[in-house]
């Protein structure tokens, strides 16, 4: 009597479609395994060096130049700043670290940033190779090579690139501890729990995914009890070395004025934006599809390749649901906040390209092509203040006061403008104006009347001294309406008005700027210079 195949039993949407495999060629595979794997790797890392060095160079947002000058203050005042900018202290002491070596230029700091980013790229390939074989590795290590959103970010001198790498790093040990049950890597995985807390206040939204992730992996594992009490004391142990930090993020969380008010999450940019487009998101997922949906046939569903693949999904969606929780109720909420969560969408989709044979080879192939150009990720002017400071700054000289309409953009003023400056914001004079105090910062603002803090700007200057007012280009009114921008922008049209109203200020002819306005992503200004004269 025959029977069914089990093929046949199998829906037809859950059985692995036929698709032709691809093999490397022979003359490849005679090569040692150290020498085939090694070329590759060093390819791709001067390819990724390459696309991700066009605008190493390039102007500084304000972001950036806070980052900057916290960093440039010695390491005992560091930990004190970061209480009142609103920041964990990981990526700043490293920073500090980097720049004493290198300098504080544009590309030295940029060159931080890229070297962690190039770092994703043998770490994803060990990451594959590890958890689904050589072939993942490979691919694994091309993705990361060219990922958009790393690309983006080695060049800028924030945080993003090390909370990417440290998410990696955090996805494969808890495959490695939890579904493969090689529990020395539930070390690992608490330890960048609480590397990911000392980085960023964000890194909830990987906590959060992990938290998801455990439901596929109790769920079909013979040891559930042992997996939650292992993820338990990693928990706890990550938790406990976080302790000392506590009070300030506490304080933090209290006080702190963020800028940021956007809500994406209901819109078509997420999570697109994150891996590089539509176009991108749409060739992972034919691929995604290809090679996960045999996977929820019954008899496969409990391998261990379904248990990491659903695991490394739960990782992504289980953050994304959680910022778009957050995002409803705080309204504080951007893409870059998911760097921790790219390199699990990231192996997944080098696991379905490995599976699916030339149709994988081509989504790889598609998907770095339509990443490649770094110039469209990769903004080649973050701020005009560069070329406002290279116009006036000879205008200027030491004991002259700078007035910056932007709090936030006292530091970058501080980076491009001369030393011996004097710098003051619409909250009055500053005494570190390489830094930015959030804490209560929309309160401080709010409360400066304008009249009263022009007077404490304008008195102490000397006859003759100069004041160059720096004013924010708020045209694009749609961007300035959330509550502090609003403010910024009300107050800095108001100190505009009071300025040119002082009688003992006049202007001095021909001291404006920009004469040429490039354009620019993120921060945009416009200068002009006074002279006190009562």
């Amino acid at each position: 009597m025959s029977t069914a195949s089990p093929r046949r039993t199998i829906p037809w949407i859950l059985q692995s479609p036929v698709i032709a495999d691809v093999h490397p060629p022979g003359w490849f595979e005679r090569l040692p395994r150290w020498a085939s794997t090694g070329g590759v790797l060093v390819v791709l890392l001067a390819v990724s060096a390459f696309v991700r060095t066009r605008y190493l160079s390039g102007q500084l947002w304000s972001e950036e130049a806070v980052a900057t000058g916290i960093a440039t203050h010695p390491l005992g005042q560091i930990f004190g700043i970061l209480r009142h900018a609103g920041a964990a202290p990981l990526y700043f002491l490293i920073l500090h670290v980097w720049i004493s070596v290198f300098g504080t230029s544009e590309a030295a700091t940029h060159g931080l940033s890229l070297l962690i980013g190039l770092a994703t790229v043998p770490i994803g390939m060990w990451a594959g190779w590890s958890l689904f074989g050589r072939r993942t590795g490979m691919i694994a290590a091309a993705l990361f090579a060219f990922s958009a959103f790393l690309t983006q970010f080695a060049t800028e001198t924030q945080v993003f690139e090390l909370l990417a790498l440290l998410g990696l790093v955090g996805a494969a040990a808890f495959v490695h501890a939890f579904v493969l049950r090689r529990r020395g890597y539930a070390i690992a995985f608490g330890l960048v729990l609480v590397l990911l807390l000392y980085t960023s206040p964000w890194a909830f939204l990987f906590w959060a995914g992990a938290a998801v992730a455990l439901i596929p992996v109790v769920r079909t594992s013979a040891e559930g009890a042992a997996v939650l009490r292992d993820a338990g004391l990693a928990v706890a142990g990550a938790l406990v070395l976080f302790l000392p930090w506590l009070p300030t993020l506490i304080y933090q969380l209290g006080h702190d004025t963020s800028p940021w008010t956007y809500f994406e999450f209901t819109g078509p940019t997420f999570p697109a934006s994150l891996l590089g487009g539509d176009r991108v998101l749409a060739t992972f997922g034919v691929a995604g599809a290809a090679a996960l949906l045999p996977l929820l046939a019954r008899e496969r569903r409990r391998s261990a390749e379904a248990v990491t693949s659903w695991a490394l999904l739960a990782i992504f969606i289980g953050a994304m649901v959680c910022g778009g929780a957050t995002a409803i109720f705080a309204e504080s909420w951007v893409t870059r906040y998911f760097a921790p969560v790219v390199g699990a969408i990231l192996l997944l989709t080098a696991f379905a390209c490995a599976r699916t044979g030339v149709l994988g080879l081509a989504v790889v192939v598609i998907s770095i092509a339509f990443v490649a150009n770094a110039a469209s990720f990769s903004p080649k002017y973050k701020s005009n203040l560069r070329d406002v400071a290279g116009e006036l700054a000879p205008l200027m000289r030491p004991g002259d006061t700078v007035l910056v309409g932007e709090p936030e953009q006292a530091p970058l003023a501080w980076y491009y403008l001369p030393a011996g400056l004097r710098f003051a914001t619409l909250t009055g004079p500053l005494r570190d104006p390489s830094t930015m105090n959030w804490s209560d910062a929309y309160t401080r603002l709010a409360d400066a009347a304008p009249a009263a803090t022009e007077n404490a700007v304008v008195a102490p200057l000397g006859p003759g001294r100069r004041l160059l007012y720096v004013r924010p280009l708020t045209e694009g009114a749609e961007g300035w309406a959330p509550n502090w921008s609003g403010l910024v922008r009300r107050r800095a049209a108001q100190w505009g008005q009071l300025l040119a109203a002082d009688p003992r200020l006049r202007l001095l002819p021909g001291a404006r700027a920009p004469r040429y306005y490039r354009g620019s992503c993120c921060v945009a200004d416009s200068a002009l210079i006074y002279t006190r004269i009562g």
